[in-house]
């Protein structure tokens, strides 16, 4: 097991964070007589380097909080108001099979939806390995399309290279020119920024991009203000630049790349005085930056899921995917694009689909408001797990009469009474992470991270599998995968007989807490060719022709460049707090401290204008809903553009309500992706 001995009595148990993080950090959780006492970064794994992030520092305060949820419950009040009463598990069992059995006996098995969330990102227990997926598929339940965090970011990707799998970013420290391209690194991956930080330490210069200065953005060397959405039209008059500079690598271009003669001419149509009137940023910053650009080998490119969260998302990933085949940094160690390394892991989950009797729907996560007003294939069991869709998910107020519904039977597997578990019927205990073996692979590093349980679980709560397997049992299921033991998932998992996992073994795994994927370091993708129809890099995609997308990548401008609104004239953005991970931890008081409340942060002039003054309470609203927030007026934004930070609960805020509330439930270009960042709202004093 992946327990390292003991100090002084105290035993050293090797784990690993299993939240929606690029970073998917390796610790060491000290344990004495059976009580975790303490828990760090491992200072062993290469990425991690000992240090954890604000949130997870205070990852077992989290999980002994009072608020903590211990044991089933059943609903004895109206549904949001949130009471319960204790019951036993099988008494919680007996209820769930009468009424999943009632359920497919008289509207079908699709009537019910899984509903996983990023809550965990475990190949074993969460949405990696689509735990739980052999049971539904059993049921025949509707498939659930879990689309919310960075689909239209690999959409765009796999047009241009493929794969979504990019650089190795710890070769970032080999980068001369590092753009922070829609990632507040600082926030939202901070371990990254030890190799920025060694690649400046030989030269390189670091640009932020963002339409917020953020901590990272304070920390750039320069910060170009982008208007919300436009970064494809800044991609392209960058390009534009090293056109100009005659600095385009041509030998690359004719052995590497396909249909670069079309992709020319559409660079051509943006030059930086027109780029300059779309993303609102000064023409010479442009052809400064383009100029860099075209003069500075390698440059690396790091990108996250925010950039893609806006009307052209995808097309925006496509588009930024194609400046290093143009600059020829692919060829180089610390060149190319960085989004996610999630494919770079062959991990190849069997959620069993031949268990199904036939074909059943796919229902999308980000249109779970449409999902339950549906009445012609109502869905009549919601079932909850890693999730807390009501703060977490576009169209609140329509979730929330959603969840309302009498007739849709609700079951929440979590640890803390959320805004979801207020609407639940049944309520299942789950285990954290300390609590229950798990298998990470990081979509931020090369590492596979093994998780060993370091203490029991507390109370009566199980781990995801744990629940399935006994509920199987207990409607007398008898397919045999339904009941295949962690261990036994985790030796599935790794024996895909991939090149990349030579010598990756469980045992090793529970031995040594992680293993770097079996790659060169320093590790260069794509040197073998692009997994493309072409074999190249395709600046023009004949698979996007067919999705009804321009076959040249491009630019489609934000919905809130696309329309001019009067009444709701501001561009909102929702970036990631600094405090919480997505609604993880916002019901931990001394974060929920540091938070400050739900603040929103406006530009002077726009304060101004509408009678806003720092630190009063303000009304954001639109024609979706509302949310109370108070105002923190920054030049941290440009006018025009007002943000305000995800994860707090709706019920811990003022109104009961929380961003979500007005972002409007529609899809990006592909994906489909949900827009957050593509919104527009008024702001008045409240």
């Amino acid at each position: 097991m992946a327990r390292i001995g003991r100090v002084s009595g105290d035993l050293k148990v090797l784990g690993a964070c299993p939240l929606d993080c690029p970073d998917t950090c390796s610790w060491v959780v000290t344990v004495k007589d059976g009580v975790a006492t303490s828990m760090r970064g491992n200072p062993e794994h290469p990425f991690t380097r000992g240090a954890l992030c604000v949130k997870v520092n205070r990852y077992l305060e989290h999980v002994s909080a009072p608020d903590r949820i211990l044991y089933p419950m059943r609903r004895v009040g109206a549904k949001g108001e949130g009471r319960f009463e204790r019951i036993t598990w099988e008494a919680a069992f007996d209820e769930i099979a009468a009424r999943l059995r009632a359920i497919v006996a008289e509207y079908g098995g699709e009537a019910i939806w899984p509903y996983q969330g990023t809550g965990t990102l475990g190949y074993i227990q969460g949405e990696m390995g689509m735990a739980g997926w052999r049971f539904w598929n059993v049921m025949g339940a509707s498939r659930h399309d879990l689309n919310i965090c960075a689909r239209s970011g690999n959409e765009g990707l796999k047009l241009t290279n493929g794969t979504s799998a990019g650089m190795d970013p710890e070769t970032f420290a080999l980068s001369r020119l590092i753009l922070l391209w829609g990632t507040n690194t600082l926030t939202t991956g901070h371990h990254l920024w030890k190799f920025v930080q060694e690649a400046r330490t030989a030269g390189a210069y670091v640009v932020a991009i963002d339409p917020i200065r953020t901590r990272t953005a304070d920390q750039a060397d320069e910060h170009l203000p982008i208007r919300p959405g436009t970064d494809a039209a800044l991609a392209l008059g960058l390009l534009h630049v090293v056109l100009e500079e005659g600095a385009e690598d041509r030998d690359y271009l004719e052995n590497h790349t396909h249909g670069w003669d079309e992709f020319r001419a559409e660079i051509l149509k943006y030059p930086p005085v027109r780029v300059a009137e779309i993303t609102g940023l000064p023409e010479e910053s442009i052809r400064a930056l383009g100029r860099r650009l075209a003069t500075t080998r390698p440059t690396g490119i790091r990108t996250t899921m925010g950039i893609q969260r806006h009307d052209g998302g995808g097309t925006a990933l496509r588009t930024i995917a194609c400046i290093p085949g143009v600059t020829g940094d692919w060829r180089r160690p610390g060149g190319g694009v960085c989004y996610s390394t999630a494919d770079h892991m062959p991990i190849y989950p069997d959620a069993r689909f031949d268990l199904l009797e036939k074909p059943v729907r796919k229902l999308t996560m980000t249109r779970l408001a449409e999902g339950l007003a549906d009445t012609e294939a109502p869905v009549k069991c919601l079932w909850v797990y890693a999730a807390n869709p009501l703060g977490s998910t576009p169209d609140q107020s329509r979730i929330r009469r959603g969840l309302a519904r009498e007739d849709l039977f609700t079951v929440v597997m979590e640890q803390f009474p959320t805004d979801t578990v207020d609407y639940a019927d049944i309520v299942l205990p789950a285990t954290t992470q300390i609590e229950h073996a798990d298998l990470h692979g990081g979509y931020g590093h090369m590492y596979l991270v093994w998780n060993e349980p370091a203490v029991p679980p507390p109370g009566e709560c199980l781990s995801t599998t744990e629940t399935f397997r006994r509920l199987a049992r207990h409607m007398g299921m008898t397919e045999p995968a339904l009941f295949d033991s962690d261990l036994e998932l985790a030796e599935q998992l790794l024996g895909s007989g991939d090149p990349a996992l030579a010598g990756v073994t469980l045992d090793r795994l529970r031995k040594e807490g992680w293993v770097r994927l079996a790659v060169p370091t320093p590790y260069v993708p794509f040197t073998e060719g692009f997994p493309t129809p072409t074999g190249r890099l395709e600046f023009v995609s004949e698979r996007a022709a067919d999705m009804g997308l321009p076959r040249v990548a491009g630019y489609v401008p934000p919905m809130t460049s696309r329309v001019t609104s009067r009444e709701y004239p501001l561009m909102l953005v929702t970036p990631a707090s600094h405090t919480f991970l997505n609604t993880i931890f916002a019901n931990n008081p001394e974060l929920r401290r540091r938070a400050k409340g739900p603040r929103v942060l406006v530009s002077e002039p726009d304060a101004t204008a509408r009678g806003l003054a720092d630190g009063q309470w303000a009304r954001v609203f639109n024609a979706h809903g509302e949310f109370t927030a108070e105002v923190e007026v920054s030049d941290r934004v440009r006018p025009g553009v007002v943000a305000t930070f995800k994860g707090h609960w709706a019920k811990l805020s003022p109104g009961g309500t929380n961003v979500n509330a007005v972002v409007e439930e529609r899809d990006t270009d592909l994906g489909p992706g949900v827009p957050f960042h593509d919104n527009f709202v008024q702001i008045s004093p409240v």
